[in-house]
């Protein structure tokens, strides 16, 4: 369970200065869904924090399926004033009387092995999750709604530069395996539909690969069982060469960058959401938990399932060049990321 240092609510506070326009959020109800996630949780943390450093009276609406999920991750602050559970389940109709100003969809199946045993709810549940969110948009008239959307959009290139917003390569869409990547781009397209059709505002975000103390239990992404593997005391076991390039961003540099798109980000456009100080291989990811924790990286032969839930991009690294020019900046490299995630969990 993830502990509130004061490294964490420092960095919490910290990252307000890499974003403009925070007054817009005065008096705004912002809903978040998948807030019992990863990105999720960590942007109630931060929105929670803004309140308490800058009184800007934001109603946080926090959407899971699992109110016990939330009450475990948030504790005591779930009875902070401006702090209100909202059932949600993406395959349903949202379900809620409220008036929002902004809504951050972050809800999506993030867990790679499930999207080989569970390729259909996957698809689904990334494009009628949209779909159910941008008719609540269309029907209350909200001033903007960001969709978490994610790196595998891009599909898989040949060459090793960074990805441009505006760049896509091939995507086998008869791989299963492709459920994850394709229903995130149906789902994209579907954002641009409903602007194009009925003016919705809103602003897609792609976030690499991210990492960071707000992992969930059930993340086995590598960038989460490393982490994990040391905190437990373990060797961190590599199940591939580990020479794929990714671009790894620790999450609260994530909440910063998709606070900085949804406030000052062009309606219609997607952004990379890229620490250019952290695009390295999965193997280099893994030796830098290793080092600070003091243990070995070791390899091992993967099984054919685990291999079929491998990411199908070679090349996963991500322009941030076009998020840097909302004034956004990434202040929390690998290193720096790495040890800030393994002093949440330490006593």
């Amino acid at each position: 369970m993830l502990i509130y240092t004061e490294e964490y609510v420092s960095d919490l506070i910290q990252i307000q200065n890499v974003i403009t326009n925070l007054n817009k959020l005065k008096d705004a109800k912002v809903l978040i869904t998948g807030a019992g996630g990863m990105i999720g949780s960590a942007l109630v943390d931060f929105l929670l924090e803004l309140n308490t450093q800058k009184n800007l009276n934001i109603c946080i609406y926090v959407a899971a399926r699992d109110y016990r999920k939330i009450e475990n991750r948030f504790g005591s602050m779930m009875n902070e004033k401006n702090f209100f559970f909202l059932k949600y389940d993406a395959l349903q109709p949202l379900n809620a009387d409220v008036h929002f100003d902004y809504i951050i969809h972050a809800a999506s199946n993030a867990n790679p092995s499930s999207y080989m045993k569970q390729p259909v709810e996957t698809m689904l549940t990334n494009i009628i999750g949209v779909k159910s969110l941008l008719d609540y948009a269309n029907s209350t008239k909200i001033k903007r709604i960001v969709f978490v959307s994610s790196s595998e959009v891009y599909g898989k290139k040949d060459d090793e530069k960074p990805y441009r917003e505006n760049e896509y390569s091939f995507l086998d869409i008869l791989n299963p395996r492709a459920c994850y990547p394709s229903s995130k781009r149906a789902a994209e397209t579907l954002c641009a539909a409903y602007h194009q059709e009925y003016g919705i505002d809103y602003v897609i975000v792609r976030p690499g690969h991210v990492y960071g103390p707000t992992m969930t239990d059930t993340d086995n992404r590598a960038s989460s069982q490393f982490p994990r593997d040391v905190l437990n005391g373990k060797d961190i076991v590599m199940k591939s060469m580990g020479t794929q390039m990714r671009s790894y961003c620790y999450v609260l540099d994530c909440v910063s960058a998709i606070i900085s798109a949804m406030l000052n980000g062009v309606s219609g456009n997607a952004y990379n959401i890229s620490n250019k100080n952290s695009i390295v291989t999965i193997r280099e990811m893994a030796e830098c938990f290793a080092r600070a924790a003091g243990k070995k990286v070791i390899f091992e032969v993967p099984s054919k399932m685990e291999q079929s839930s491998y990411n199908l991009m070679d090349n996963c690294s991500l322009s941030s060049e076009k998020i840097e020019a909302l004034g956004w900046k990434g202040i929390f490299d690998l290193q720096r990321g790495s040890e800030r995630t393994l002093m949440c969990y330490k006593i």
